[in-house]
């Protein structure tokens, strides 16, 4: 079916920049879009962003906008997410997730990678 892996995770300062990685293995599931969602401590998975493959829709949470960037890079199967101007409140694990309906809900997702740390101190 299909695996997904992030990368990119780590620790930075608040205002820094930090760039994630997820790379999609595809076989005979096609995903429609790739998304990114966060989980901090004691809070529930919520979204982030998500870009079709073909880059025609790109939607992102209004906590992110302006700061984030989503692009991907179809001949590698790979998304990527910029992050800039970061602030502590995005600490939390980051996952990427493939679906075939494109949404923002988790349920709306197949497919999940195991997550990437990204931890922002003041």
């Amino acid at each position: 079916q299909v695996q997904l892996v992030e990368s990119g995770g780590g620790l930075v300062q608040a205002g820094g920049s930090l760039r994630l990685s997820c790379a999609v293995s595809r076989r005979t599931w096609s995903s429609v879009a790739i998304g990114w969602f966060r989980q901090a401590p004691g809070k529930e998975r919520e979204f982030v962003c998500v870009i079709t493959w073909s880059g025609g829709i790109i939607y992102y949470s209004d906590s992110v906008k302006g700061r984030f960037t989503i692009s991907r890079d179809n001949a590698k199967n790979t998304v990527y997410l910029q992050m800039n101007s970061l602030k502590p409140e995005d600490t939390a694990v980051y996952y990427c997730a493939a679906t075939r309906n494109i949404g923002t809900r988790t349920s709306e997702y197949s497919y999940w990678g195991q997550g990437t740390q990204v931890t922002v101190s003041s």
